[in-house]
């Protein structure tokens, strides 16, 4: 079935002529997201062991497809699967590219070659939204922010030959009129989390997000009936993992709690079909219900933005959600999250202006005592457009350089610029040395730092044992062929006996097969983490900003 509104084009690849817009002015558009370089979200080594080409397909050219008007045509294209033709591109009447600020080499590459071959090329997305001027006349048109009323009306100029150079929304988007993205223009089996967006907006003020930029303060959500039938969608195309891309879902608390309450209607009423992953503020720990709910709506895990555990740093910062002493400590706060059986997987950054040389062992040391075996560890970047930014811009601390030897754009005041990129790659190595890293996993998995049975789905098997036994079966196969797929990938022999070491002990814990399922995957996310670490230390710290 077709959505309305759109047309499938799936001969990508396939046409050997180019031809022409008829006199209708209909379009043949291509949509891309370019490659990633290999990183922390990416998963990059750990596709290989489980059998994807990539970790989470962008959530924009499915939603730009779904906005695209009858008769144009759509053809989605993400290269983190599949390989760009820039022949066939060529016939493309429009072939638009999107990124963020990691993909700009590679968009810049893309642009550059779409121009050789004749291409009218229309550029969005959250990189070109701070850095309007970055690609220079690559692009034919740009768009500024959110696209849902700027694309068509770009569509519609399209067909009066008389399109603008620069789009921007003057509100914006009204997510309770966003219609539900095209998944089936994806080959949504060849990535191992759909994505799921439900709001946009964060209240807070962090100096150095984007994110309010971009999507503002207010947080916006889709009704309940939208994310149903976009949950429909992607059972439809036999999705079972989906990552809530929001920047922070309970931006708004009692709305996504409602929304919530219907999300776990419809996970009850079709066997729990989905597991989720979503990012959120450590505010959660204050609400009791709020993180009951999304235990009940299998909600496993969620990316918080701790970023340091020095305070003086989180007041610099304006991270003021972070800095609550009524509320308890971060520690304090983030042990609630996971006695409700939530875990934690985290952001930690190096580099604030209240950092010394002290910070380096402060993480390490915060994050061994929070049991957080998964955390993005990085250095402070000045992204164009926040305020940290601006206020860098007049004190003369950013390097004007678009690719920097140590890996950031922010000129530290109290470390060198070299001192903080060494740090920051030692604190890589130790906190993915692998004793390091077990042990924060045990801690959380086998010492009962996080409480399991609070999920929905954990709920749901006690009250039908057989879909447990049913459940159980499946999770140990996978587990089976996992194992076998981590210890044949694994070349190096102290790495791959240090797992079979560690999957020895859980499995002598007692643990259920789905946790076992867990475990290994957890095991190969920590081969990713290893060989990401070797590479910062190897010098590979370009464009990570």
């Amino acid at each position: 079935m077709k959505a309305e509104g759109v047309t499938a084009h799936t001969a990508y690849g396939e046409t050997p002529l180019c031809p022409k817009a008829d006199k209708e002015r209909t379009a043949r558009i291509a949509l891309i997201n370019p490659r990633f370089n290999i990183s922390f979200w990416g998963h990059d080594h750990v596709m290989p062991i489980v059998g994807k080409r990539a970790n989470t397909p962008v959530a924009a050219l499915p939603l730009l497809a779904a906005l695209t008007p009858q008769p144009h045509t759509v053809t989605l294209i993400d290269e983190n699967v599949e390989s760009l033709d820039y022949e066939s591109l060529a016939c493309m009447d429009i072939v638009g590219v999107t990124g963020m600020s990691v993909q700009r080499a590679r968009m810049k590459e893309i642009l550059r070659e779409l121009k050789k071959h004749g291409c009218f090329t229309v550029v969005g997305g959250p990189w070109v939204t701070v850095q309007e001027d970055y690609f220079g006349e690559l692009a034919d048109v740009i768009f500024v922010g959110e696209a849902e009323t700027t694309w068509p009306a770009f569509l519609m100029d399209w067909q009066e030959h008389q399109w603008d150079r620069r789009y921007e929304q003057q509100a914006k988007s009204d997510m309770t009129r966003v219609p539900t993205p095209r998944f089936d223009l994806l080959q949504m089996d060849k990535y191992l989390y759909a994505s799921l967006q439900i709001s946009r907006g964060c209240p807070f003020t962090c100096e150095f997000c984007d994110i309010i930029v971009t999507f503002g303060r207010l947080p916006r959500l889709k009704t309940s009936a939208q994310v149903l039938a976009e949950l429909e969608s992607l059972r439809r195309v036999n999705v079972d993992h989906v990552f809530i891309v929001d920047d922070n879902l309970i931006g708004n608390k009692q709305a996504i709690k409602s929304v919530l309450r219907d999300v776990i209607q419809y996970q009850e009423h079709h066997g729990y079909p989905f597991t989720f992953f979503t990012e959120a503020t450590l505010d959660l720990a204050e609400d009791d219900e709020l993180m009951q709910l999304m235990a009940k709506a299998n909600i496993e895990a969620i990316f918080i933005g701790i970023e340091t555990p020095n305070e003086d740093a989180l007041k610099e910062t304006k991270k003021h959600q972070n800095v609550r002493p009524n509320a308890g400590s971060m520690l304090e706060r983030i042990r609630r999250i996971q006695q409700a059986g939530i875990e934690v997987t985290c952001g930690m950054i190096m580099g604030f202006d209240h950092d010394d040389s002290g910070i380096f062992q402060a993480q390490r040391q915060f994050i061994a005592d929070a049991h957080i075996p998964h955390a993005m560890v990085g250095m402070l970047n000045a992204i164009p457009k926040t305020p940290l930014h601006d206020r860098l811009t007049k004190e003369g601390r950013l390097d004007p350089a678009d690719e920097s030897e140590f890996g950031t754009n922010v000129i530290p005041l109290n470390l060198s610029r070299a001192e903080l990129r060494n740090g920051y790659i030692n604190v890589m190595h130790e906190i993915y040395d692998p004793t390091a890293f077990f042990e924060r996993l045990e801690a959380l998995n086998l010492e009962g730092h996080l409480t399991h049975g609070r999920l929905g789905i954990d709920q749901h098997e006690i009250r039908h044992p057989w879909m447990r036994v049913r459940h159980q079966a499946m999770h140990t196969v996978i587990a089976i062929v996992l194992a076998y797929r981590l210890f044949s990938h694994v070349k190096e022999k102290g790495l791959r006996l240090e797992y079979v070491r560690r999957v020895w002990r859980a499995l002598t814990a007692g643990i259920g097969p789905r946790f076992m399922t867990n475990y290994l995957y957890n095991c190969a996310m920590h081969y990713h983490y290893y060989k990401l670490a070797q590479g910062l230390r190897a010098g590979r710290l370009a464009n990570t900003f």
